[in-house]
């Protein structure tokens, strides 16, 4: 009976953390469709590392810069297909499918990417500490 409680409540810890994560990465989404630079600030970790299709990879400041100067310019929805989370300890992997159309300096264009997001959690919540994104082939 104990080991049913404790494996009730254990579950619903790891749902709370989910759920806190899927609010997380839709916050990153939607900041990206509408660049906020306070919105941004709060959400990605000191250290970021963000990582491009194109080999390309950015700091914090950097990856703020390209949103705000629509260098990275996100146009319309984000769509996310087949999310997958795991959580060990303060730590989080995020994988999903991303489609999206884009206005990178004035190019229209259309990105599949597979992402791997990777968020720390602090007191303050979850903070993006990692992205990788790779082509769909």
């Amino acid at each position: 009976m104990i080991l049913l409680l404790l494996n009730a409540c254990f579950a619903g810890f790891v749902h709370a953390q989910n759920k806190d994560l899927d609010v997380a990465v839709q916050k990153l989404i939607a900041v990206m469709v509408n660049p906020d630079s306070v919105a941004l600030e709060k959400m990605l970790s000191p250290q970021l590392s963000y990582g491009h299709s194109s080999g390309k990879v950015q700091t914090k400041q950097e990856f703020i810069h390209a949103l705000l100067s629509g260098e990275s310019d996100f146009v319309g929805d984000i769509t996310l297909g087949d999310q997958k989370t795991v959580v060990q300890g303060n730590t989080a992997l995020v994988r999903h499918r991303l489609s999206a159309n884009t206005n990178d300096r004035n190019v229209a264009g259309h990105v599949e990417l597979y992402i791997l997001l990777i968020w720390t959690k602090e007191k303050t919540g979850w903070k993006l500490l990692g992205r990788q994104a790779v082509k769909v082939p």
